[in-house]
């Protein structure tokens, strides 16, 4: 009987500790894995760490953000596929990657189309630009923000890259894009797709004789030490449009939901913030290493690239838009 009621008094003194402290310790937080393919030490790296500590900090107890750099769970061509399959919570892919759910976002990986990041930052603040992060919702995916990395270099295992001609009969690693490939087509080029975690050995096999990237990434990924000639371009944006599936995030509780979109603010600016002082220290690294060397152009080269890339514009106006593509051209303005 004693035996009894000392089990009895046990349990009356869990379920009594369980009233006390409340469904905060008795629930488990949100897990929120957050999957990228690029280093910690990119703007991208940068802003999810960002996003970590802010979410974190946002909503204590309730969410744990789970970071996993360089292609750790997924590389680039499974990491749609992932969050889609909810695998992954966040996922901050190249723009590239959207164009088969939204032919509209083909926009950015127009050549030549912004003169600069500033005139990206102003189009991404248009209603045209916001809503190409809703324009996919019934494919499954919630755009959440744009993040920069920086305009995209040329570069090449060759000494000469000065005018288009120069990469003619030149194999050049791109991502999936079918801009990306009828730009090196156009050029004559031989455009390859390739995982990003694949192109430093491509390159330094000869693979591939190119790519194109921003500093930040030629300097991360060692890519300057396996190329001879970079040449100062500027002729495209390599941006990211941070991702979560739709349902799951429709879904998360309205104080979750407010605390990480909350958190996802702040780690955008952070990550933009970085990205053109992370490209300009990286440009001097790259620089002062001397293993590439940097080719400037002029004026007149790179009005030799803008005219040699003007079919491509003209090739994806339909599926893209006249307007949308005139409402980019105007925030160089």
């Amino acid at each position: 009987m004693k035996l009894a009621t000392t089990h009895i008094a046990s349990a009356l003194s869990l379920a009594i500790a369980m009233m006390v402290s409340g469904p905060a310790l008795a629930d488990n937080p949100i897990v929120i894995k957050f999957s990228h393919v690029v280093s910690d030490a990119t703007p991208k790296g940068q802003g999810a760490i960002k996003f970590k500590e802010l979410a974190e900090k946002n909503l204590p107890g309730k969410v744990e953000v789970q970071i996993f750099p360089n292609s750790q769970l997924f590389g680039d061509g499974k990491e749609m596929e992932a969050v889609l399959l909810g695998d992954v919570q966040i996922i901050a892919p190249s723009l590239s990657k959207f164009d088969r759910y939204n032919k509209q976002i083909q926009l950015f990986d127009l050549p030549f189309l912004f003169d600069d990041t500033a005139a990206v930052d102003r189009f991404q603040a248009t209603a045209a630009g916001k809503g190409l992060l809703d324009s996919m919702k019934s494919k499954g995916i919630q755009g959440l923000a744009y993040w920069h990395n920086g305009m995209k270099q040329l570069s090449t295992n060759k000494d000469k890259l000065v005018r288009p001609e120069d990469v003619k009969g030149l194999k050049f690693r791109i991502q999936a894009s079918d801009v990306l490939e009828a730009q090196f087509r156009q050029l004559g080029a031989n455009p390859q797709k390739l995982a990003f975690s694949e192109v430093y050995q491509a390159l330094q096999t000869g693979v591939v004789d190119g790519a194109e990237n921003p500093w930040s990434n030629i300097y991360s990924q060692k890519f300057h030490e396996v190329q001879k000639t970079i040449a100062y371009t500027n002729h495209g944006v390599l941006d990211y449009m941070v991702v979560t599936n739709a349902k799951w995030w429709d879904g998360l509780p309205a104080d979750i939901r407010e605390g990480l979109t909350k958190a996802m603010e702040g780690a955008t600016a952070h990550a933009n913030g970085l990205a053109a002082q992370l490209n300009e220290r990286d440009h001097q690294r790259i620089a002062d290493a001397n293993r590439a060397r940097i080719q400037p152009l002029t004026k007149e080269d790179v009005a030799a690239w803008r005219t040699a890339m003007a079919p491509v514009w003209q090739k994806f106006e339909g599926a893209i838009g006249a307007d949308l593509i005139k409402t980019a051209v105007a925030a160089n303005q």
